[in-house]
């Protein structure tokens, strides 16, 4: 008997160890299955957005070979940043289901406060920001307040807002309609000149990696203690090298240009820390459980109410963020801030890059990949030395694309239970 128990006890590890190695040889086989079932069901992710930017930069690459030279691209992300940091907003909105068609002449007003205050006025630079700022915000708690207490659609409070912004904007300025910046102000040279040093880019490409890898052995670690299934350490390992391969690659490719803008940095920085808490905070699960079904969420114990302000109060003071970086990119305050197709640049960059306007479903890297879409067409054209009908006819049928995508990926995932 006791020679039994012991042939058992030495067969048992081996047979753990067979397991192990059939786990990990499926690993990858298991990623990509996962993958495809994924995309059958409905669940495209990020994957319209990036086959878009891989045909877009082929075609304008062939057409025009300076596209993806290093300078260009380096121009690309500084004009990203200004936008999408505005477009940023709108993804917290249209996860509820609601719009914001304000936001370009929130960016407008915003400058105009900084070239009043700050040049016309004399007041601190740090203090103009932080009106403009507060500006934002206290427009935001307005359209919460009409949303929430009285009922007004938030199509309808925006709209007016969008009249009564440009209004302001328009009286602050006054007759002269443009205030220039200092070119030699710490402000400006953020906007159009200042670069991450070399090695400190290459350091920020490699964290992602590196966070992807800490934070998935971690998990992958309490699921094993708990006997659940978990990630194979070979799709872990695999995903973070090409995340760092690919990141380094870009950050090298720039730097042989001008480098990466501390701008465009700052963006990104914004996009972590709303994906952070979208995705890992009690908030961010009440927004896509009042944006999936806002009566559901009311009776669950979420103060739906508060989830509504937060939003369009974050919305607002991202656009009043964007307004900054974008006087600071011009090097002026002027009437035309703002205007043209600011707005609807910031609003079909959050629905291009795979936020749902059904609500409840999106992604704070919705608006880095979908602006930087909409950049990339604007410049490709603009050194083709096309006309800008074109890129407006071509951003509307990127746009009509999208939301066609969208609409039928949510029907796939109600024919297959994952709406």
């Amino acid at each position: 008997m006791s020679n039994q128990m012991s042939s058992n006890n030495q067969t048992q590890p081996a047979l753990d160890r067979s397991d192990e190695r059939v786990r990990h040889s499926d690993g990858l086989a298991g990623m990509f299955r996962a993958f495809f079932n994924r995309v059958r069901s409905g669940d495209l992710g990020m994957l319209p957005v990036a086959v878009g930017l891989i045909v877009i930069s082929t075609v304008f690459s062939i057409l025009n070979p300076i596209f993806l030279a290093p300078n260009n691209l380096v121009n690309l992300l500084f004009d990203c940043a200004t936008v999408g940091i505005i477009s940023l907003g709108i993804v917290c909105v249209l996860l509820l289901g609601e719009i914001d068609l304000s936001v370009g002449s929130m960016s407008g007003l915003a400058s105009a406060v900084i070239g009043v205050l700050w040049v016309n006025s004399g007041i601190a630079l740090p203090l103009a920001i932080a009106a403009a700022l507060v500006t934002g915000a206290a427009v935001g708690a307005v359209y919460a307040l009409l949303y929430n207490r009285l009922g007004m659609p938030s199509f309808v409070a925006t709209l007016a807002g969008l009249l009564a912004l440009l209004g302001m904007q328009l009286y602050m300025l006054g007759s002269t309609g443009s205030i220039n910046l200092p070119y030699a102000s710490p402000l400006v040279r953020f906007g159009q000149i200042m670069v991450m040093p070399d090695w400190f880019s290459h350091l920020v490409a490699f964290i992602p990696g590196a966070v992807l890898v800490v934070v998935g052995l971690v998990v992958r670690a309490r699921r094993r203690a708990v006997n659940l299934s978990s990630q194979p350490l070979s799709s872990l390992v695999v995903k973070a090298a090409v995340l760092t391969v690919a990141l380094e690659t870009a950050v090298y490719y720039l730097n042989i240009g001008r480098g990466v803008p501390w701008m465009f940095g700052l963006f990104v920085l914004l996009v972590v820390v709303l994906n952070y808490a979208l995705t890992k905070t009690k908030w961010g699960r009440s927004m896509f459980a009042v944006g999936g079904n806002r009566e559901a969420a009311r009776r669950s114990g979420i103060n739906v109410r508060r989830i509504y302000a937060s939003a369009f109060v974050l919305c607002s003071t991202l656009a009043a963020l964007g307004g900054t970086l974008s006087a600071a990119r011009l090097a002026s305050s002027s009437q035309q801030a703002g205007t043209g197709d600011v707005n609807l640049n910031a609003i079909a960059a959050a629905v291009i890059g795979g936020t749902s306007l059904f609500g409840g479903r999106g992604s704070a890297y919705s608006a880095l990949l979908g602006i930087i879409v909409i950049q990339a067409i604007s410049n490709g054209l603009t050194l083709l030395n096309l006309s800008s009908s074109l890129r407006y006819m071509i951003t509307g049928a990127v746009l009509a694309i999208a939301v066609i995508v969208d609409s039928l990926a949510r029907r796939s995932r109600v024919s297959h239970g994952r709406a």
